[in-house]
């Protein structure tokens, strides 16, 4: 398992670098620059500007300049927030949606595994029908149409929650956006826990754990619903990356100072170094999880050895 894990760490180096080179020169190639502005600058202070951030130097220089910094953990100055860098940006913004992300991703896993089983267990009764009728309704309803209905609800109609904003202190402010972020991922892992869990209880392994007169809570909860998290623990790997690193659009509806707000706005105004700074977050986080999945595998399936 370690010569696993480290020759997967090893191969996530030439990853990341091709990550970093394909996004580097591709926001460079689309139209506008992070100085462009309605009224054109003198060109005397654009060439200033264009000096002070490197932005003279040939492509290649740059990007090998980039290249260096980021080794040394510095992620560069913000073009559109010129009182401040990249790494206090994220210093920031990162720990708000990493507390987002993990509150969302604890309750859809809790949540849906409970929901998936439960329906498993009920096969063809109106309790299975109604879990995949609400699994499917949370699948296809989008994040952008959910969050408004939430802050108007809650918020503005009943006044029981906060409408938007953030306070790290209150969690009374975490509410509508965890639930936001939570309900796609719940009806997901809802629907792949049942239909895991409907199979693994007609599993031979299962079957004999049911013959040696084991209690049902054992053989659902140790042997079925163990092999059932398979599928599960597969689609939380790049799931649990895209929360921890923030949801545009929750965190653009709800006003919270999050790492997503900032690509977004990064990217319409050409911050190079913001919208680089988050992608390489966002890699590493993926590259991680998948990793942290891969392993996971191997505990809840003794079948799979990676060595």
């Amino acid at each position: 398992m370690l010569t696993y894990t480290l020759r997967r760490l090893a191969s996530a180096v030439p990853t990341v670098l091709v990550i970093i080179t394909l996004t580097f020169f591709m926001i460079r190639l689309a139209p506008g620059g992070p100085f462009d502005l309605e009224r054109p600058l003198d060109p005397l202070i654009m060439a200033n500007l264009e000096k002070a951030y490197n932005l003279d130097a040939p492509l290649w220089s740059q990007y090998l300049t980039y290249l260096g910094n980021l080794l040394q953990g510095d992620l560069g100055p913000s073009f559109t927030r010129r009182d401040f860098s990249v790494n206090e940006l994220f210093a920031v913004g990162l720990p708000v949606s990493i507390l987002l992300g993990s509150l969302a991703l604890l309750t859809a896993v809790l949540l849906g595994t409970l929901l998936g089983a439960w329906a498993a267990l009920r096969q063809n009764t109106g309790v299975d029908y109604a879990v995949v009728g609400l699994a499917t309704f949370g699948i296809t309803t989008p994040t952008f149409v959910v969050a408004p209905l939430l802050s108007l609800t809650f918020g503005v109609v009943l006044g029981i929650l906060p409408a938007g904003g953030w306070s790290n202190a209150n969690p009374a402010y975490w509410v509508l956006p965890v639930v936001t972020l939570a309900l796609p991922q719940v009806a997901v892992i809802a629907r792949l826990v049942r239909g895991a869990t409907i199979e693994a209880l007609r599993s031979n392994h299962v079957r004999t754990a049911r013959a040696y007169g084991l209690p049902t809570r054992i053989v659902v909860g140790v042997h079925a619903l163990r092999a059932a998290m398979l599928p599960a623990v597969s689609y939380l790997g790049p799931t649990a990356a895209g929360l921890l690193t923030g949801s545009v659009v929750v965190e653009t509806i709800f006003g919270i100072p999050g790492i997503g707000r900032y690509f977004v706005q990064g990217a319409l105004g050409r911050d190079y170094t913001l919208v680089m700074g988050t992608v390489v977050v966002i890699a590493l986080f993926i590259i991680v999880f998948n990793l942290v999945v891969d392993l996971a595998y191997a505990w809840l399936d003794p079948r799979v050895r990676y060595d």
